[in-house]
């Protein structure tokens, strides 16, 4: 009886064995559920499955060759790169105002020349004019410069070049209008639920005026003055756009609101960067927009949603326009259009080194009631100043 079932046991065990072996085999080719991992209990084989799967990435186990090579990586971090310190705010316009003088301006220069003749006839006076208007200042503007310098030269008999130079300089200052706040407003608001919300700059103008240039050169004037910074990356148009403005902020640690892809809705990233500057405590946040024509409906009608989507997180504290200075009255057809479509509270002049353009000033401000606020004089990255009407009326005349 023992031998019998010592060797059933010897000839059943190996049998139920194999059997199982290939129920197992069967219910995996058929898509059944897999067996318990040994040693894992109660995972279900989720370990191996997500292993297997290939979505995922394959993991292995460091060999102790590797665990030693890795080790002094990883007690070395990588180094921050340094942060540049952007040039003091004050000290920019008089480097600026002696750079514009030190081009010879042609437009203070011609004036000069033609005012310090010993006579003074009507060819004379035409001649003004049409350096004036050449130079952009605009019809009436200029009409009334040369009314008030025939009456001072009439009456005062003005030849000598110094106060011939000290009368046309009069005349342009009070034409710039340097009673123009041209202050930036850029401290926090306070909401009427009583949270402190940051000051939101929203920067707009047409392709080429050198927007996102603009905005990152501004960042560096406020960081300059003591302010925390957001960017928002809002023109997702153009590829390159978020990554030069991301590198403008790197370069003075501002952080870049931007999306993950080319194409996003502008006015949903232009809402995240001002709640990440709220939730973050900033005081500005600066928004880029794509450029858009001043004829495009549909490019203007999605500004007017930027601005729309920004207000429902914070109040707009400026709407900045920027403009090349060089292209004359095409601009002052821009700055009516977007005036009237984003409600510009400023302008930004870029292009003004040595331009014949230098009355684009006057005109501007003049068509839109609107003050020029900041202007460019050059590429460097700190070539951005406020805007002072008595020192730019010296740049043009020369020193």
């Amino acid at each position: 009886m023992n031998e019998t079932l010592e060797l059933l046991l010897a000839i059943g065990l190996p049998t139920l064995a194999a059997v199982g072996v290939g129920a197992a085999f069967v219910a995996r080719r058929r898509g059944g559920p897999t067996p318990p991992t040994p040693g894992r209990p109660g995972d279900g084989g989720r370990a191996a499955t997500a292993v297997l799967d290939p979505a995922a990435p394959a993991l292995a186990a460091p060999t102790a060759a590797a665990a030693v090579e890795v080790a002094p990586e990883a007690e070395a971090p990588a180094a921050a790169p340094a942060l540049e310190v952007p040039e003091p705010v004050v000290g920019r316009l008089a480097r600026l105002r002696g750079r514009l003088a030190g081009s010879g301006s042609p437009l203070g220069a011609r004036l000069l020349a033609v005012l310090s003749r010993d006579h003074l006839t009507e060819d004379d006076w035409d001649e003004l004019e049409e350096t004036l208007l050449l130079a952009d200042v605009g019809a009436g503007p200029s009409a009334e410069l040369i009314a008030d310098l025939r009456t001072a030269v009439r009456v005062a008999g003005v030849r000598e070049p110094a106060a011939v130079r000290a009368l046309l300089r009069e005349k342009l200052i009070a034409l710039v209008d340097p009673a123009l706040d041209r202050s930036l407003a850029t401290a926090p608001v306070i909401g009427a639920d009583g949270l402190r919300r940051p000051a939101v700059l929203l920067v707009v103008g047409v392709n080429g005026t050198g927007k996102t240039t603009t905005v990152g050169k501004l960042a560096r004037v406020l960081v300059a003055q003591g302010s925390t910074v957001v960017l928002g990356a809002a023109d997702t148009f153009r590829a390159a756009a978020a990554e030069q403005l991301a590198t403008w902020g790197a370069r003075v640690g501002v952080p870049t609101v931007r999306s993950d892809r080319d194409g996003a809705d502008p006015a949903a990233v232009a809402f995240d960067a001002v709640r990440t500057g709220r939730d973050t405590g900033a005081d500005v946040v600066l928004v880029d927009t794509a450029g858009r024509l001043q004829n495009k409906a549909g490019l203007m009608d999605e500004l007017g949603k930027i601005i729309r989507v920004i207000t429902r997180e914070a109040p707009l504290s400026e709407v900045l326009l920027v403009l090349d200075a060089t292209t004359g009255q095409n601009g002052l057809n821009q700055a009516r259009v977007f005036a009237e479509v984003a409600g510009v509270t400023g302008i930004v002049l870029t292009k003004l080194d040595g331009t014949a353009k230098g009355g684009i000033v006057i005109a501007v401000q003049r068509e839109l009631g609107v003050p020029v606020k900041l202007i460019g004089l050059g590429e460097g990255p700190d070539d951005l100043a406020p805007f002072d009407a008595a020192a730019f009326v010296d740049g043009l005349l020369g020193d």
